[in-house]
């Protein structure tokens, strides 16, 4: 499930057919990639959803082709349960979680979802449909890049889908400086979690995706919001991560700052160390690119007026960009675009820019344009920062613009690329 509600439910009420138009699968002539995100099981809640299985796929990715966009990240985890055939997570499926949900609890931050939005995603049964498998074959087929979408960093999403690991072993959680550990929240702080998440990527690489995308930003259990303070993370006072630090400096963090500078690099260091990880086991794959999703420092998790405000990527969510930059270990970034009073997606950009040190190529975090003019003006911004790639959020949203407006929004991006 996403954050944004209201483009969910709006998305729910139109879904037409795909553009005929062809595209090319190349980049436009100063260089920038066209690109989306998709969610299966968001695409599958909408009132005209695509069929179930191969099918309904191709006609997923047929449509993101015709908008011109070379570059599909495809969503692997649906909260803490997999939307491929997963030997570490179980299948999604709405209809049997162990806990009340977003869904079912009527609990959608004041949002009530619509009967007929549940009806359709209890019936949503991942246990017999491997969606990765099936994006990757007909992806390619089409002549698209195809790379996973991890939402690494989170193990609930929407309030009772807990992961399998993390239900197994609570010991494993994030904990708050008075001692409460988070519902769902697993820390990179114990190597059994650097380990489990590192399986979970060795089993994305074997689908022979063009990419990874780890997404940082998503973080866990809506419950357990706001997971700051003052714009720091509000985590990290788990066992491994206190005894580095009384052992670095004398003392005990719980008698400091939370957000002490040493404090918060002791803290980062567990995350940098699996991004080692796995960029030593990406690099065992040929032309697999691995990108990331991060903060900047007018991001936002949860609500605003719950103290949902983030101060960056490192003070924020605990991701040393600045080291992962200087040490190579992503190929492309892209700063997530939510945004609290001031942030813009030029801002949110040029903070990541600086913070990497002009070390790694960057997207431009874009909305689905609702015209052609909003595209424009996207495309516009994307050649002034010297953008690698756009990023439009989220792949099932352009179905959600009336037909002709769709289809003028779907030309406009075609047409950027044959400049």
């Amino acid at each position: 499930m996403n954050e944004h509600l209201a483009p969910l439910f709006l998305a729910t009420l139109v879904l037409c057919g795909v553009a005929s138009a062809d595209s090319s699968d190349k980049p436009p002539k100063d260089g920038i990639i066209l690109s989306a995100p998709l969610t299966h099981s968001d695409w599958m809640m909408h009132a005209d959803a695509p069929a179930w299985g191969d099918e309904g796929v191709r006609r997923m990715l047929e449509q993101c082709k015709a908008c011109g966009w070379k570059r599909v990240y495809w969503r692997v985890f649906d909260a803490g349960r997999s939307l491929y055939s997963s030997k570490l997570l179980d299948p999604m499926k709405y209809d049997t979680s162990p806990a009340p949900n977003c869904l079912t609890s009527g609990d959608l931050g004041g949002v009530q979802a619509p009967a007929d939005l549940v009806a359709r995603a209890m019936k949503l049964d991942y246990r017999g449909f491997d969606t990765l498998a099936a994006a990757v074959k007909i992806g390619h087929e089409l002549g698209l890049e195809v790379h996973a979408w991890m939402t690494i960093n989170e193990d609930d999403h929407g309030w009772g889908w807990p992961s399998r690991f993390s239900t197994q072993h609570p010991e494993y959680r994030w904990v708050r400086r008075d001692g409460r550990s988070y519902h769902s929240q697993l820390s990179f702080a114990f190597p059994q979690v650097r380990a489990y998440k590192l399986a979970l990527v060795k089993e994305i690489l074997a689908y022979n995706v063009d990419g990874i995308l780890l997404d940082w930003i998503r973080t866990g259990d809506i419950r357990d919001n706001p997971q700051n303070e003052a714009g720091v993370a509000n985590y990290g006072y788990e066992a491994p991560n206190v005894a580095v630090f009384k052992n670095k400096y004398g003392v005990d963090p719980h008698d400091g700052d939370n957000g002490d500078y040493r404090w918060v690099k002791v803290r980062a260091e567990p995350i940098t160390e699996f991004m080692r990880s796995v960029r030593a086991e990406v690099k065992k794959h040929k032309k697999v690119a691995l990108s990331a999703m991060v903060h900047h420092r007018w991001a936002y998790r949860g609500r605003v007026e719950d103290g949902g405000a983030i101060d960056g990527s490192l003070r924020g969510i605990l991701c040393d960009v600045r080291t992962w930059a200087r040490e190579g270990l992503v190929d492309e970034m892209v700063a997530a675009g939510y945004y609290t009073a001031g942030g813009t997606p030029e801002s949110g950009y040029r903070d990541l820019e600086e913070e990497t040190e002009g070390r790694v190529p960057l997207w431009l975090y874009c909305w689905v344009p609702n015209t052609p003019d909003e595209f424009q003006h996207d495309l516009a911004l994307a050649r002034k920062m010297g953008a690698r790639q756009m990023l439009f959020w989220e792949a099932d949203y352009i179905a959600a613009r009336p037909a002709p407006q769709r289809e003028e929004i779907m030309k406009a991006m075609r047409k950027a690329l044959d400049r």
